[in-house]
């Protein structure tokens, strides 16, 4: 009688230029790549030589469905382009094209609307895509905190004085 043994093989070794080459396939901001991408995401198992970190807290600290518009999905891919790109040191230079897959992904949630409903999940998609824009990296100086911060006082006291006047001129009606 013979027994075979079965052992496991090592798992394929998968070069850099492989893994960049689907990453950069994931992340084009085109319904193929978005389409290539969730198909992936979905059987996450086959890409296991890949290593690929799939991990997502998806849309961070803003709301993952805002005024009910879904953009987990959009957020999942984000994710996916952030810390992949960054586990193998290329983030800086392909940070511009995943924030516009981003933001590809966002208008195609709010495609499905139409009228106000539209217009509305449009400029949302707009706003998520410049906050990731201007403060999606790895370094938030202190002088862009600082910035926010001026503005954000500044704002705050426009909309006071406004409506100190407003309620001087009904006081003075």
């Amino acid at each position: 009688m013979i027994t075979v043994l079965g052992f496991a093989l090592p798992a394929h070794a998968v070069t850099l230029e492989q893994k960049l080459a689907a990453l950069s396939g994931f992340s084009q901001p085109t319904a193929a790549s978005a389409a290539s991408w969730r198909a992936a995401w979905e059987n996450q198992a086959a890409w296991a030589d890949y290593a690929f970190d799939w991990s997502t807290d998806l849309c961070s600290s803003s709301p993952d469905q805002p005024l009910g518009f879904d953009f987990r999905m959009p957020c999942r891919r984000h994710d996916f382009g952030y810390r992949n790109y960054k586990d193998v040191s290329q983030f800086p230079a392909n940070k511009s094209r995943i924030d516009d897959s981003f933001y590809y992904d966002m208008k195609q949630v709010c495609a499905k609307y139409s009228g106000v409903s539209k217009s509305t999940c449009n400029g949302l998609a707009w706003t998520y895509y410049q906050a990731v824009k201007e403060f999606g990296n790895l370094n938030v100086t202190q002088e862009q905190i600082q910035a926010v911060q001026q503005e954000a006082q500044l704002s705050a006291q426009n909309a006071e004085n406004a409506e100190n006047a407003e309620t001087a001129e009904s006081v003075g009606s």
